[in-house]
């Protein structure tokens, strides 16, 4: 399990994931299992390579496993591999003993080896080779690769090597441009028309509305490659804190519980995915973008009543405190005019109570 949690994130994980029932057969029919699993290996024309494959017999009795040749090729544009009897090519090139016996519970090392034609042009070139409990029957077409356990061989012969590739398009999926919410999906095709394979790298930099850089993604998550003269397909994803998988939809029951995801994943407005990826030994460069919107109209809602509220209870705080403070001037006004009355009133008594006072004195 650890081998296949480790190839999910390779190209070898995509096409050992693409042939899970192949897998589900060899760990459960064949009971055989391989060291290594993929080679990556480098030659010149005309030259042999020699090579060794550790095989392990997991069944408890003895067993006779019968090897077979293919070449594998892109098939569609998801990555996963078809496996094409080989009339020519790699498949053709690779020789090891027809058949191994190994005892219950032990392992056997096979050598084999690679002998490039003088003439083998220069670039990539995939195989694979099988060992099953039956003998491989010839006829054309597809290989069957159930009951069997495979190596790959990938080869890069030198020379001069071609790369040629670029992004042939690039959107969210489905091209859709109005979001509510995280997560916002991209998907783009990228075709390599040169003759190797090759692994594009590099980063979906998501732009808002001023220029600023709001998020950046992966741009080649799963670290797929893509085999020469095929185009191929990759997705990668905006995704919200409250996402643990990305692959699986984003369900939120209720409004109050969307304007809440809203809330954490806050994303609101104009922006601008910026595709921009490298590729092959010269690290040539490609670049794509597409803009769209994301407006969390619920938790726009809620802010739109709340400043409503607030506004409302600030003016009527302002209009109550501007009534009391008018009160408060004319309270003020009117004791301010009765004390000048009564010292109005003082002053014009005043010598009338000097007069009055002398005269009580006589």
């Amino acid at each position: 399990m650890n081998i296949l949690a480790h190839f999910t994130r390779t190209f070898l994980g995509k096409i050992v994931l693409a042939s899970l029932f192949f897998l589900s057969i060899t760990a459960s029919a064949n009971a055989l299992t391989l060291t290594p699993i993929r080679l990556e290996l480098q030659a010149d024309p005309g030259q042999t390579l020699t090579e060794e494959v550790t095989l392990y017999n997991e069944r408890p009795t003895t067993e006779t496993f019968y090897i077979s040749y293919a070449n594998f090729e892109a098939q569609g544009e998801s990555g996963n591999p078809a496996f094409v009897e080989p009339k020519d090519g790699i498949g053709t090139w690779m020789q090891a003993a027809e058949k191994i016996v190994i005892a219950p519970k032990s392992s056997k090392t096979v050598p084999f080896t690679v002998s490039v034609p003088a003439d083998a042009s220069a670039g990539g070139h995939f195989g694979a080779i099988f060992w099953g409990t039956t003998p491989q029957s010839s006829g054309a077409g597809q290989v069957s690769i159930g009951a069997k356990t495979g190596l790959l061989v990938l080869l890069s012969v030198s020379g001069p090597i071609s790369e040629k590739g670029g992004i042939v398009d690039f959107a969210t999926v489905g091209k859709k441009t109005f979001y509510t919410a995280l997560p916002v999906d991209f998907t783009y095709r990228f075709e390599n028309a040169g003759s190797d394979r090759i692994k594009p790298v590099g980063l979906v930099k998501i732009k808002n509305l001023l220029g600023f850089t709001a998020k950046e993604v992966p741009g080649n998550p799963a670290d797929g490659n893509i085999l020469p003269r095929s185009t191929r397909r990759f997705e990668t994803a905006w995704v919200g804190k409250d996402i643990p998988n990305p692959a699986q939809p984003v369900e939120h029951s209720g409004f109050f519980n969307e304007a809440k995801y809203q809330w954490r994943n806050f994303a609101v407005g104009r922006y601008v995915a910026h595709l921009e990826l490298a590729y092959g030994f010269q690290k040539e460069t490609t670049s794509a973008k597409f803009s769209f919107w994301v407006l969390p109209w619920q938790l726009l809602l809620i802010i739109l009543v709340i400043s409503t509220l607030i506004f409302f209870l600030v003016r009527m705080s302002i209009r109550h405190y501007n009534k009391w403070v008018i009160e408060r001037a004319e309270e003020m006004f009117e004791e301010m005019h009765a004390q000048k009355k009564r010292s109005i009133v003082h002053r014009v008594l005043r010598p009338v109570k000097k007069v009055v006072a002398k005269k009580e004195k006589k």
